[in-house]
């Protein structure tokens, strides 16, 4: 006689599991998600504002800095 028992069945995913297994959506993607659920909207302008800071200082350490400086 042998020992050999059935192989284990696969259990249905959990909720947990299936949702682990999905692809993760991108940062914009998530943000965006984020101002649906919780009615954020007010945070809109701060973001895009902030945003566009960032850019300018970025530029300003490229060969685009004489043309951002002559905005001001």
């Amino acid at each position: 006689m042998s020992d050999k028992s059935p192989p284990p069945t696969k259990t249905p995913a959990t909720d947990f599991e299936r949702q682990a297994e999905e692809a993760q959506p991108g940062l914009i993607a998530e943000f965006i998600d984020f101002l649906k659920h919780s009615k954020k909207w007010w945070l809109t302008p701060i973001i895009v504002v902030l945003s566009l800071i960032g850019f300018l200082i970025f530029l300003s350490g490229t060969a685009a800095a004489p043309f951002i400086y002559s905005i001001w």
